[in-house]
């Protein structure tokens, strides 16, 4: 197994087609040939063709093994006189928190030596995912059991509300909806930060009208900015509250508190970019979170 044959793999993966992978300096040809020499030499087929390309499960190992490999090198060139350069940390992070206490980890890493973050948006409930295909190194996570590979770290607790604009809230009061017509904002379907509030005020088992209007916006300012506008009501980071409820945009619906525990999960792995993230991490995270 030839080591530049690996990085080879994890830039077809990193960069979603044989011809980006072109960042290596090669080909594509050269990079497709690389690539069938290694699924030649472990007898499985390693990346699904297709736009973007993606790992198959054997993949997904050797992509873990590239990506350890590529972060041990840079390390081992940086204690013999070099410097840690163009190593960004692939980290998956919610958008939720991208926007509020994680953003000190974002000034802390502006000091570091070379080294940077690439942070791909995933919902914290989903990002273990992530982890297992080898896709990022450490991710910000709702689940306290740790993949295998990996250490989990408490980290605090991210407290929700439920706002919505003033007209909003004076159409629920008034009758003209109730909790399960109520229109709705979120991220998309895997956005389910409405459901402990629907369950106290509807009951454990009841559900939203699937006739009510819901606005899907992937994006932590967008969702702030359809709630204004008056789009429907959704569940945003209490720090973010008390601006708008004190600038008249937005109401806050009820005293229902969404708590939602969270961790950070990362490769079980001596290195010293990887410290320095959950350094950050820990630390923005004890002054951002309950």
């Amino acid at each position: 197994m030839i080591p530049r044959h690996l990085g080879t793999l994890l830039a077809v993966i990193d960069e979603g087609s044989f011809e980006a992978a072109g960042v290596l300096g090669v080909t594509p040809s050269a990079v497709s040939q690389r690539v069938k020499a290694l699924e030649a030499s472990v007898g499985r087929v390693l990346v699904r063709r297709g736009t973007p390309t993606a790992a198959t499960e054997a993949g997904e190992v050797l992509v873990q093994t590239a990506r350890r490999m590529h972060v041990l090198e840079a390390e081992t060139d940086a204690r013999l006189g070099g410097h840690i350069s163009a190593l960004p940390v692939p980290v998956a992070v919610n958008a939720d928190s991208l926007a509020t206490w994680f953003r000190p980890v974002l000034a802390a890493a502006a000091g570091w030596d070379g080294a940077g973050l690439r942070i791909t948006v995933e919902d914290e409930r989903h990002s273990l995912a992530m982890l297992r295909r080898g896709d990022c190194m450490g991710a910000i996570t709702t689940d306290a059991d740790a993949v295998a590979g990996c250490v989990v770290e408490a980290l605090g607790t991210q407290r929700y509300l439920p706002v919505a604009a003033p007209e909003v809230k004076d159409g629920l009061d008034a009758g003209r909806w109730t909790w399960r017509t109520l229109p709705a904002v979120r991220y998309g379907p895997k956005d389910t930060m409405e459901t402990p509030v629907l369950r106290a005020r509807l009951g454990e088992h009841a559900a939203p009208d699937p006739r009510r209007r819901v606005t899907e916006i992937p994006s932590f300012e967008g969702i702030n900015d359809a709630v204004v506008a008056g789009l429907g009501w959704a569940v945003i980071p209490e720090s973010c509250v008390e601006g708008y409820v004190a600038a008249g945009t937005m109401a806050v619906l009820s005293g229902d508190v969404v708590e939602v525990p969270l961790f950070w999960q990362h490769w079980r792995l001596e290195s010293t970019v990887l410290g320095r993230v959950g350094d950050a991490v820990h630390a923005a995270a004890a002054a951002g979170l309950a």
